[in-house]
């Protein structure tokens, strides 16, 4: 549920419901999933859906939550009320929880990349609206070439990573959707470093959306490994392996 919830707006998860995610994720998960998770980045709202796309990749019914991997060797728990809320982002109801069982990672790492993706977009949209809008030296700061670049390498690594989860959609194997989740995370991490840079101080501020992504952006990296981790256990899967796999058709 989100913070715009108890302000009277209608429950995110109650809203998807009533547009059937679940038959959705059940009939059309490739064109489902992207959807609705991206839109959950690009919005800046949330919802526990993630436990739905896990459970239903285990073959265990959607609409509960599960213990979810969370780097550092952590658990946490994605829970579906009001009333849990995580350190880090406290919009999100988010507890650390035991161990549990394991469950099947690929299509929720896949569903993970999505929303970091349309974070990272949002995040890159709001520092391009300000280096139109902020005028220094007479000229906004637009026109900086330090400016330009910081944005240009910000959405170069937003466009890799989603062309990385699309590769993956097509052939959703364990190795495609650790890339891909690995590649969003990275991409959403880019875009918070270069656009905090670009809007400066009031990048900070509660007056200002970009707090929230960034903060959102740190919670969905480290859920179901971080782009670190993910990296490292891709190069073993390929050691393992001995030969880099064709992971897409060019």
């Amino acid at each position: 549920m989100t913070s715009a919830a108890a302000a009277g707006t209608p429950n995110v998860e109650d809203v998807l419901a009533d547009l059937g995610w679940l038959e959705m994720l059940d009939e059309i998960p490739d064109e489902a999933t992207p959807l609705v998770f991206g839109l959950l980045g690009t919005t800046g709202t949330h919802a526990g859906v993630i436990n739905d796309v896990v459970l239903t990749a285990a073959g265990r019914p959607p609409g509960g939550t599960v213990a979810l991997p969370y780097t550092g060797g952590r658990w946490v728990m994605w829970e579906r009320t009001d009333g849990v809320a995580s350190a880090m982002d406290p919009e999100l109801p988010v507890r650390v929880t035991d161990a549990g069982d394991d469950v099947p990672l690929a299509r929720g790492r896949l569903a993970l990349g999505w929303w970091l993706v349309g974070s990272a977009r949002t995040m890159l949209m709001l520092a391009r609206q300000h280096a139109v809008d902020r005028v220094q030296f007479g000229r906004p700061i637009a026109s900086f070439q330090a400016v330009r670049h910081r944005l240009a390498e910000t959405l170069v690594a937003i466009e890799g990573a989603e062309a990385t989860l699309l590769a993956a959609r097509e052939n959703p194997d364990e190795l495609g959707c650790l890339l891909g989740k690995a590649a969003a995370g990275q991409a959403a991490l880019t875009a918070a470093k270069h656009c905090q840079q670009v809007l400066g101080g009031i990048g900070f501020t509660a007056e200002h959306d970009l707090h929230r992504h960034v903060k959102r952006v740190f919670v969905l990296d480290g859920l179901l490994g971080s782009a670190r981790d993910l990296t490292r256990e891709a190069g073993a899967i390929v050691r393992s392996l001995g030969h880099a796999p064709r992971l897409g058709n060019l």
